[in-house]
């Protein structure tokens, strides 16, 4: 079975007029959890890659296995006020205001190569945050990777606009 067929949609989640795709199918079922993980694996593991960027929190869920078996480290992108030192933040817009993530301000150091990890790409608003933030540390991001592209909603344009080469497993148009 494709990764696609294992992620579940649901109707008018969060809002009326929404398709939410629920990755949580995926990674309840052992095999499409193994089958996302060794994609991922098999397509980074002979690229120079010194760390995963991994955005909470389900790019968490597959930034530490990925960062494990390709044997690199792992840096947490976090939501405001959840790391204990000193951090670096970005700010981002939203549709309706403002927020912004965090990264430690010595999680990445200068030149280092780095994947950032997201479960799913939409508007590309955090992710592009994400980008703002390892390119402040000075870090050469390799790629941006997801397991669901939303190519109607934008996001994969937005990054290749500014630079920024995308990976996704699947994909899911207007549907």
């Amino acid at each position: 079975m494709s990764i696609k067929s294992k992620i579940r949609t649901i109707e008018n989640y969060p809002i009326d007029g929404v398709m939410f795709r629920d990755i949580t199918t995926l990674f309840k079922d052992p095999n499409g959890l193994h089958e996302a993980i060794d994609l991922l694996v098999e397509r980074y593991k002979d690229m120079k890659i010194d760390k995963i960027a991994a955005i909470e929190a389900r790019g968490f869920l597959l930034g530490a296995p990925l960062a494990y078996l390709l044997n690199i480290g792992l840096v947490l992108i976090r939501k405001p006020g959840k790391l204990p030192a000193k951090t670096i933040d970005q700010e981002y817009e939203l549709e309706y205001g403002s927020d912004r993530i965090e990264v430690h301000d010595d999680a990445i150091e200068k030149g280092e190569k780095i994947l950032i990890v997201d479960d799913l790409i939409a508007t590309g608003g955090t992710v592009e945050a994400a980008v703002r933030l390892v390119e402040k540390m000075q870090g050469e991001i390799v790629e941006c990777c997801f397991i669901v592209d939303l190519p109607d909603i934008g996001g994969r344009t937005r990054l290749e606009k500014i630079g920024q080469k995308v990976f996704t497993l699947c994909e899911f148009e207007g549907e």
